[in-house]
């Protein structure tokens, strides 16, 4: 099928479509929306940036269109889970643009804001609720909402839900759930634990598989670095000034394998005129919405961001990926530089690998079938790096006198020493006095 008008949709569906100027659905939708509108569940294997929301979303809107009901209390008919905040707001975003011309109501609950609010607007109900684990169950647990009602459960990004640790919550959600449901499982790979997971949730599904597990988008030129740890940041700071002075990036993504890492990162580029921002789990929701907004917008060229951004964020105009870390786990690069070259473009992914990483990219090379092509560091590269500024806030501890006792450098009590001695001991009432010394008090008159 070529055309979304030939899929049987509602038209009211079909003319939002066209409001958004979609005409040919991708091959996970041409795969998978029949079967859904036939009433089957769905097992959907596909990297992320395929149009899985569009695939789980029409057919399912369709099928609550086609059958009225009211809206039930504390209820919603149709549930989506996502890992992410990002992401839940990204699934709920499109499903109302979807939706723009039906009777439904989207509505989207996670956690990083209050929860009183959240309960307050599922008191009359809703259709589709999209959800993040954590704050579902908060919501259940406070008696704010009910899965009784639930016909369609869509679990999205499952490896994802399993490497941030949302197992327990999952079965938890699986034994709410009424058994007489249609459900739809998604995953970019299918490893047995997750094959195990999915055997919860789906009876009987329709498998679909739009490309092979763990591949990497072809239209990624990928290349490798090698550069000692301690130099990443003054690589990565004149490799982005470079880029961004004459206009070949456009929007950039920085991978860091910490939240402090991310944060760091941000600081020495911003101290070499580099605009960034970081987005990681210890930003408030409203840091992390605006610095992803200006990520989109384009006010904010750079965005560092640890994982949590590396699965469902649609922001086009991603020309580099890159990895000032590599992930641990193998799996999780396809997802970083799935980030870029999106419909239809090219783009580029640049890893930089010290030497105690070199394992991680023998991993991602097994895994990916692709050789990253070698990237020397630029000419005079150490010269440069030693011009570059450091941030204000290491400049002002630089030059911060170190206050102490007896040497001691200012370590606070029980602190190893620099030089590898045991940690000093500061007594509160002084120094201990030698045995046998008698210490003579004069009593207050």
């Amino acid at each position: 099928m070529s055309y979304f008008t030939d899929l049987g949709l509602a038209e009211p569906i079909q003319r939002a479509l066209a409001a958004k100027g979609y005409t040919d659905p991708t091959p996970i939708q041409s795969k998978a929306i029949p079967a859904l509108l036939a009433g089957r569940d769905l097992l959907g294997i596909a990297q992320t940036g395929t149009g899985k929301t569009a695939a789980f979303a029409l057919p399912s809107l369709h099928r609550l269109a086609a059958n009225p009901m009211p809206r039930k209390p504390a209820a919603c008919r149709m549930l989506v889970l996502s890992p992410t905040r990002e992401l839940a707001a990204q699934i709920a975003d499109n499903m109302q643009g979807y939706a723009r011309y039906l009777n439904l109501q989207v509505d989207c609950v996670f956690g990083g804001v209050p929860v009183g609010k959240q309960a307050r607007r599922l008191v009359q109900g809703t259709d589709v609720l999209v959800a993040t684990p954590g704050r579902l169950l908060d919501l259940i647990d406070q008696r704010a909402l009910t899965l009784r009602h639930v016909e369609i459960f869509v679990l999205d990004e499952a490896d994802q839900m399993m490497d941030l640790g949302f197992i327990h919550a999952l079965k938890r959600v699986a034994a709410m759930l009424p058994t007489k449901r249609q459900s739809l499982f998604f995953s970019a790979t299918m490893p047995k634990a997750i094959a195990d997971l999915g055997r919860q949730f789906i009876n009987d599904p329709v498998r679909v598989e739009v490309a092979p597990q763990s591949t990497t988008v072809e239209r990624v030129e990928q290349f490798v670095t090698f550069v000692n740890q301690a130099e990443k940041q003054a690589l990565l700071t004149l490799r982005l000034q470079a880029l961004t002075s004459d206009g070949t990036i456009d929007r950039a993504l920085v991978f860091s394998r910490t939240k402090h890492g991310a944060d760091r990162v941000v600081r020495h580029l911003a101290s070499a005129g580099v605009k960034a921002a970081a987005i990681h789990g210890n930003k408030s929701q409203p840091q992390r919405t605006a610095a992803l907004e200006a990520f989109r917008q384009g006010s904010c060229p750079v965005l560092v961001a640890t994982d949590i951004a590396a699965r469902g964020i649609d922001v086009s105009g991603v020309s580099h990926v890159f990895n000032f870390e590599l992930p641990n786990v193998a799996e999780q690069y396809v997802h970083r530089i799935g980030r870029t070259a999106r419909a239809g473009a090219d783009g580029i992914a640049i890893s930089f690998v010290s030497p105690d990483e070199k394992a991680y990219l023998r991993d991602i090379e097994k895994l990916t079938q692709v050789k990253l092509m070698p990237l020397p560091l630029p000419e005079g590269f150490r010269e440069a790096a030693a011009k570059l500024p450091a941030p204000a806030a290491q400049r002002r501890e630089d030059a911060s006198p170190r206050h102490g006792h007896g040497g001691g450098h200012g370590q606070r009590h029980g602190e190893p020493r620099g030089d590898g001695a045991p940690p000093r001991r500061f007594h509160p009432r002084g120094p201990k006095r030698p045995a046998g010394v008698k210490v003579h008090t004069r009593r207050a008159g």
